[in-house]
């Protein structure tokens, strides 16, 4: 069982969520308060000390942002609960950071729960918030991958491709290093997007700033010098879009 707080200013979202909670995960999740200013937030947050916290960005007196960089206790899951449109969205993925659209959608929901129960990923590191408010404010530059034994900050230009296998990607970066997380490459197609990232292939995403050459009968040749074939049904996107770049 995770004892969760609720951190939302406004009262019809509150009951909302709660309502949903015991819809989805009544076994589960227990709420032990409730919060709705940042002040108020990071006492209940000390004092309880959640397993888990939905939190608002926008609140009284103060922000979401404003409670992480003042609590103490900092075990806990997080999902923020967000209007915010598809710019804010996107620096929520770029940053690894869980979040729900309101209205929230049932199914959203037990989806963001059974990710916590999976994956056991905990509280957001200090680089990880910093990450996103950078990317609130601009086009992401940095991307946060999550593995078991850290939170990855890494600059979006030196990824040189990505490979997957099964639910586990590997990144490889212009440096010659390599980082592998817990998760698809679905995931990061939907945000490292063209021009500067194509998906050739099924199981491989590069980074077309780094191809030497590539050839019709559907090779690519890397900077790293691996070769990644081109499926038959990317071949003209790619095409194009090297032809168009």
């Amino acid at each position: 069982m995770y004892k969760a707080i609720i951190v939302e200013d406004e009262y019809h979202l509150r009951e909302a969520l709660s309502i949903l909670i015991e819809m989805v995960a009544p076994e589960t999740i227990q709420l032990i308060g409730y919060a709705e200013r940042a002040a108020e937030a990071v006492k209940l947050i000390d004092r309880l000390k959640p397993d888990l916290v939905f939190m608002d960005i926008m609140l009284k007196e103060g922000t979401g942002f404003d409670v992480l960089q003042q609590v103490n206790h900092r075990t806990f899951h997080l999902i923020f609960t967000t209007a915010y449109e598809e710019h804010a969205v996107r620096a929520f993925k770029f940053s690894a950071i869980d979040y729900l659209l309101k209205p929230i959608d049932a199914a959203e929901l037990k989806m963001a729960l059974d990710r916590i129960t999976t994956l056991q990923e905990r509280l957001l590191a200090d680089k990880q918030l910093t990450a996103l408010n950078n990317n609130l404010d601009k086009t992401p530059k940095r991307l946060v991958l999550p593995t078991q034994e850290a939170m990855h900050v890494v600059k979006i230009d030196q990824i040189l491709r990505c490979e997957t296998s099964g639910s586990y990607t590997t990144f490889y970066f212009t440096d010659g290093k390599k980082i592998i997380v817990s998760r698809p490459l679905k995931t990061y197609e939907d945000i490292l997007l063209p021009p500067d990232f194509f998906r050739v292939h099924q199981s491989h995403l590069i980074n077309i700033n780094y191809i030497v050459s590539y050839s019709r009968e559907g090779l690519v040749q890397m900077e790293d010098n691996t070769t990644i074939p081109i499926s038959r049904g990317n071949k003209e996107a790619f095409f194009k879009l090297m032809k168009d770049g």
